[in-house]
């Protein structure tokens, strides 16, 4: 028998919805206030990749840096590398000037977009330089830049994020994520927490790393939900934000010091988690006390277990075994083998 071929075309997912639902609300920036419907991010998104490419020289396998606290721009700079072809290098801004000096060194960025506040270590990497945050070159690129014209026709197998790994055993590797990667990851959790076009995720983990960017936001934008960025967390906001009937969060993911934090403040017994759908929680183990103290508030913590090179999802637990099965991380996700 011939072998099946695979699907081999990636689409664009913001472009889609913008065609679709264009007043749908798409993103909220909880940082800058800036609310932006599937249209307005799909406007925003082709004028970055404009700006890149007409300006900046971005192409096909280009890599570009971003060193940047938590914000939707850290989105949209994904989906115009997206339709360049290039390859988003999210950088930890925790890490120290040297250990990025490695990284960037290994990836050779030809662009890095930067917050204000990591100037003068921006300074000491590769690439162009792009300042991002109120009345920046970025804001002005995004407002003054013509559309992209003709986005990358790309495939499920072409590399659309480089995510430098931890490090712990040694000099952190660079991790090649793929279309199909980010794709499944987005079908696979989307499926196993629920997600649909009337979610609403609340991001709080870095946006440097997978659990930032794949839990739950890529699902989210894939299906053509809402995405709320917070800058950091902070447990008193974080229990404010999900008791917000207008905000109207579904999915939040943390781990176990965000779900502790949260469970030791004093309005934790007092909040509106009635809209919760799902709760997920990774990283580390979490004690059954936790487990039980979220159980009780009807939010049972779905323990997962992933990596950065699956990109993430690879096992996560259902909500009715989620304190029957403590310290399981329950059965593989759809679409996926582990052995």
């Amino acid at each position: 028998m011939a072998e099946l071929s695979r699907p081999t075309r990636a689409y664009d997912w913001i472009a889609f919805h913008a065609r679709r639902t264009p007043d749908k609300l798409a993103a909220v920036d909880l940082g800058s206030g800036r609310r932006s419907t599937y249209a307005e991010l799909d406007e925003r998104v082709a004028r970055l990749a404009g700006h890149l490419r007409a300006t900046c020289g971005v192409g096909s396998g280009d890599r570009v840096a971003v060193l940047a606290q938590n914000t939707v721009d850290v989105f949209e700079l994904q989906f115009a590398c997206w339709r360049l072809g290039a390859i988003m290098n999210p950088l930890n801004w925790r890490l120290a000037a040297p250990e990025l000096e490695f990284i960037t060194g290994d990836s050779e960025p030809s662009v890095l977009v930067h917050d204000a506040e990591f100037a003068e270590v921006a300074a000491r990497l590769p690439g162009r330089r792009l300042e991002r945050g109120p009345g920046s070159a970025y804001e002005e690129a995004v407002r003054t830049s013509a559309r992209l014209a003709e986005p990358v026709s790309a495939t499920l197998d072409d590399v659309i994020t480089l995510m430098y790994t931890a490090g712990t055993t040694g000099r952190p590797k660079g991790a090649l994520i793929t279309h199909r990667m980010t794709f499944y990851n987005a079908v696979n959790i989307g499926q196993a927490v629920d997600l649909t076009s009337g979610s609403t995720c609340l991001v709080v983990l870095p946006t440097f790393h997978t659990g930032g960017l794949n839990l739950y936001a890529n699902p989210t934008f894939h299906l053509g939900g809402t995405v709320v960025v917070a800058r950091g967390f902070d447990p008193d906001e974080t229990l404010r934000l999900i008791s917000d009937p207008e905000l109207g969060v579904t999915h939040f993911f943390g781990v176990p010091a965000n779900y502790l934090f949260m469970s030791q403040h004093p309005d934790f017994e007092s909040a509106d988690l009635g809209r919760l759908v799902a709760t997920g929680l990774g990283g580390a183990p979490a004690p059954l006390p936790l487990l039980e103290a979220w159980a009780r508030r009807g939010c049972p913590l779905m323990h997962g277990y992933g990596m950065t090179e699956t990109s993430p999802s690879a096992i996560v637990i259902d909500p009715a075994h989620a304190v029957s099965k403590a310290g399981s991380c329950g059965l593989p996700v759809l679409h996926t083998e582990v052995r």
